[in-house]
């Protein structure tokens, strides 16, 4: 008799775990992922080490907002996963001058994130006034002296997107949803 009721607590245990591992596969799949900040391109919003949830699905619902940190599938080594700032949104001109950034001529006042940074004028796609073609989005770090981003490489295609990051979840003293 007891040999018999371990056997079916076991049995219950297997299957709970095997139902746990199903559910967090699903979910990691279709809805949120975990990804680890690998540099210092998006200081001070994301610090190295910081561990974000990404919204897998938004961009299902809805197209990208200009100021949102996304993460894509990086356009020159697709094993890779970035993530920046989207800035310009697809058919928009884009220009650095003076730390600013302009969008079809006019600069970006209204997002904090993107008016309160300096931005450098520098690369192929960032000393000069680009348009970004459709279904693509130009993204930038925050820590632009130090990323690798769209002034360098171009432009980020809509079916690279992966989602939003929403929060740092690790370490603890980090927690907070991302502005």
């Amino acid at each position: 008799m007891k040999r018999e009721k371990l056997k079916k607590i076991a049995k219950d245990w297997v299957q709970s775990l095997i139902f746990a591992g199903v559910v967090a596969l699903f979910i990691r799949t279709f809805f949120i992922q975990v990804y680890k900040i690998p540099t210092g391109s998006m200081i001070p919003t994301l610090k190295i080490g910081d561990h974000v949830f990404v919204n897998k699905v938004v961009y299902k619902l809805r197209p990208p907002k200009r100021g949102e940190v996304i993460v894509f599938i990086y356009p020159k080594n697709t094993r890779k996963t970035f993530v920046k700032r989207l800035i310009g949104l697809p058919k928009e001109r884009v220009k650095i001058e003076d730390g600013k950034i302009y969008i079809n001529g006019k600069v970006i006042k209204d997002i904090p994130q993107i008016a309160q940074r300096y931005y450098y004028a520098e690369g192929p796609y960032g000393e000069k006034e680009v348009k970004i073609p459709p279904h693509c989005y130009y993204v930038l770090g925050d820590n632009t002296i130090n990323s690798n981003d769209s002034r360098f490489w171009g432009f980020v295609p809509e079916k690279y997107l992966v989602g939003k990051a929403i929060f740092i979840w690790w370490p603890p003293w980090r927690w907070g949803v991302i502005k």
